[in-house]
């Protein structure tokens, strides 16, 4: 959770920019991902699908004012980037950033919240 919020407290510090657009989308789904692996760790799950981990932060009830599900493009997104060597433009990398400032801190904060109850069976 912490390695999280720091990452995404940086990555959001980085101008925007045809060169810096992969890191910075990059960077954000990561820190996505890493919210999902916590509520899988703290269920006792480990894996190193994203999919599942990107799932599991979809299951999380927050209060957003862009749907949750939308973090999936960004899955999306790094997948191309990583394996096909697509580059983002300006409007995909500030879609990305307006998900992190939609997205992050109300999902983070109900992930903290969720992790820090004990599981109910």
């Amino acid at each position: 959770m912490e390695a999280a919020r720091k990452d995404m407290d940086f990555t959001l510090t980085i101008k925007p920019g045809i060169d810096s657009g992969p890191t910075i989308v990059r960077n954000i789904y990561e820190c996505f991902r890493m919210l999902g692996e916590a509520v899988l760790i703290a269920e006792g799950v480990e894996t190193e699908d994203h999919v599942t981990k990107i799932r599991a932060l979809m299951k999380i009830h927050a209060k957003t004012s862009r749907p949750i599900n939308i973090i999936d493009n960004l899955r999306i997104l790094r997948h191309k980037m990583n394996y096909y060597g697509y580059r983002p433009g300006l409007p995909e990398i500030n879609d990305a950033i307006s998900i992190a400032n939609s997205l992050f801190e109300p999902l983070a904060y109900a992930v903290e919240k969720k992790i820090s109850k004990p599981t109910q069976g």
